[in-house]
């Protein structure tokens, strides 16, 4: 198992917010984390970092080799849990904080087995011999148009309120997590990535940079100059994991 990763402020912004973090556990098993800070120029930073690493360091401190499917999840569910407790404590202490927030996207990877939490629309993609796969579901309000049948996913790409979230990590005392799993196999890609890179390409051009790229150290790099070249307005952040 192999992963790299890069993140970049983009072609607009002066700071970025986009935290990520990799973390292996144990032979065959790695933890990896995005996070999308948003809340203004020095809250999103500290939201998304502060997140990142109580998330790395819960599941670091609960995780043993031996943990059943379920137990995992709650494991995960719980870190994700104390990482919202955290930054909204963080964001009702301190004025300067106020209204902070971020995504929270992360997979464990335990040998062929996948398991992904997600809070926000930042992504996850499994890249294998079938094409790409969507792992997650945004957390957002084109997203909630698309599934009322009022927007195509196509109009949803440029609809101008494409960057308003529905969920997000510290924003209120409690939050909603999605969990998702999946089985890879030898040679299978994953991605995590902030909206920052994902609202710069669609599905079928990060499948080709994956899949198709003749050195998977280079990607993140590969994906990261398209998304500079198209204004990258945002952030942008990728982590890719070969099995």
């Amino acid at each position: 198992m192999q992963n790299w990763a890069l993140t970049d402020p983009g072609c607009v912004r002066l700071q970025n917010q986009d935290t990520y973090l990799i973390e292996p556990l144990d032979r065959g098993t790695l933890l990896c984390v995005v996070c999308d800070g948003m809340g203004g120029a020095k809250s999103g930073n500290v939201a998304s970092s502060l997140a990142a690493e109580v998330f790395v360091q819960e599941v670091k401190r609960s995780y043993t080799p031996l943990m059943d499917q379920e137990k995992v999840d709650r494991m995960l569910q719980g870190a994700v849990k104390l990482a919202n407790f955290t930054v909204y404590d963080q964001s009702e202490q301190f004025e300067e904080f106020t209204g902070m927030g971020t995504t929270l996207v992360s997979l464990l990877i335990r040998g062929k087995d996948v398991t992904v939490v997600n809070v926000g629309d930042s992504r996850a993609y499994c890249v294998d011999r079938a094409g790409i796969h969507l792992l997650t579901v945004d957390h957002s309000l084109v997203q909630m148009m698309v599934e009322r049948g009022e927007l195509t996913p196509e109009c949803a790409r440029s609809y101008p309120g494409k960057n308003f979230i529905t969920r997000a990590i510290g924003t209120e005392p409690v939050v909603e997590i999605d969990l998702f799993h999946r089985r890879v196999e030898r040679g299978d890609c994953l991605l995590l990535c902030s909206d920052g890179l994902s609202n710069m390409m669609d599905d079928q051009e990060i499948l080709f940079e994956v899949a198709h790229g003749i050195n998977k150290q280079y990607c993140c790099q590969r994906l990261l100059e398209i998304a500079k070249n198209r204004g990258a307005p945002d952030n942008v952040t990728s982590v890719l994991v070969q099995i």
